[in-house]
């Protein structure tokens, strides 16, 4: 049986790992998209890397706040 402190930590890692995948998953499919974009117009190059420079950090936006947010139920609750 475990007590309030572990169940935080389980909660803290679960948090984190489900956000990496989701993270990662996120970035992949922006890829996606834009390699099979560039494939089909590759004059719209300059655009789609664009995009994906810009779609790519907001993706990871989410895990880096789960992390902190992780973070912060380990170390402050």
């Amino acid at each position: 049986m475990m007590d309030a402190v572990g169940y935080t930590h389980l909660a803290a890692g679960l948090a984190a790992g489900f956000a990496a995948i989701g993270g990662a998953i996120g970035v992949a499919i922006i890829v996606k998209a834009v390699l099979e974009g560039v494939a089909r117009q590759p004059e719209q190059r300059g655009t789609l890397q664009t995009l994906m420079f810009i779609g790519v950090p907001l993706a990871e936006a989410v895990p880096i706040i789960a992390i902190v947010v992780s973070l912060l139920l380990l170390f402050v609750v």
